[in-house]
């Protein structure tokens, strides 16, 4: 049986583990891990950006980068299907004091317009509309890639009014590939990236989180506090050097399969309705649950 329940289940390759077992170690809290070191500053200098920092997953990355951005009473303006919103589990208040500004959008992507309604006044009595995070690939919109064109728009609208920019890119490298991005052009826009080598790249675990020198070092503190300091880590962070270098080309064969699913499940009467596929991410919807166990 293939498991297709999520990028997620993947298995590290032959190669992957030959590669994690002879990496060069250090401990990573004092900053010696040269491993660690080279994954994020690969991924930093290929996004645009100055510094990287390596963490265990997504969830917390992003979590980094809102606390290391906003202040507590602050809002972050998000789409409500965001992972930020839906599985963090309550972060965005827990970790950082923050409420939420919903944005509504055709699978899981808004406009310009929305985030600048979405901004608060400066008053005494409204949260200050500190931080506007997208997704990209968007988990829930069935694995949909933002327009660049609206992005910029939306970046636009930040710098007027004063506010941060963040991506969670757990699924960035499938936007790239299904869209032809150059990846230094697509990361210079935001202020922080959250990449996540877990997904559909196959590593058994890491994300990577870069920004500025100034956000870096503001974010290793904070992944201190939750507890994401590690040590000889690089025997996991070679799993990430490893995908970069073997397996985002073949991102584009994932995409290929999903477009070949939907178009036979589209073929079959078992299913109402099959959203569009873009990447690897496909949604579709069954009248009857039970017929799933006829296929």
């Amino acid at each position: 049986m293939i498991d297709l329940r999520s990028d997620t289940v993947t298995k590290p390759t032959e190669g992957m583990l030959r590669a994690m077992m002879a990496a060069p170690v250090g401990d990573d809290v004092f900053g010696e891990d040269p491993t660690v070191k080279e994954l994020e500053d690969r991924l930093a200098h290929l996004f645009g950006h100055e510094a990287g920092l390596f963490c265990p997953s997504g969830t917390m990355t992003n979590q980094i980068a809102i606390q290391v951005h906003t202040r507590p009473g602050d809002a972050v303006i998000c789409h409500r299907d965001a992972h930020i919103y839906q599985y963090e589990g309550g972060g965005i208040a827990r970790n950082s004091g923050c409420s939420v500004s919903l944005l509504d959008g055709a699978r899981g992507m808004f406009r310009a317009e929305d985030v600048e309604r979405a901004i608060h006044a400066k008053e005494d009595w409204l949260p200050n509309s500190s931080l506007v995070s997208v997704e990209d690939t968007m988990n829930r919109g069935g694995g949909a890639c933002w327009k660049v064109d609206e992005l910029d728009r939306i970046k636009a609208i930040c710098r007027q009014y004063g506010l941060r920019y963040h991506l969670d890119g757990a699924r960035v490298f499938n936007a790239i590939v299904a869209k032809g991005h150059d990846p230094k052009e697509y990361g210079e826009r935001f202020d922080s990236i959250s990449i996540c080598l877990s997904k559909g790249l196959g590593t058994p675990v890491g994300s990577v989180l870069i920004g500025s020198s100034e956000f870096i070092r503001n974010a290793r503190r904070v992944r201190k506090v939750m507890g994401g300091g590690m040590r000889q880590v690089g025997i996991l962070a070679a799993a990430g050097i490893y995908a970069l270098e073997h397996h985002v080309d073949r991102l584009h064969i994932d995409h290929d399969r999903a477009r070949r699913i939907a178009e036979a499940m589209i073929s079959s009467e078992k299913f109402s309705h099959v959203r569009p596929v873009e990447t690897n991410i496909l949604i579709a919807e069954m009248p009857n649950p039970t017929a799933l166990q006829a296929l």
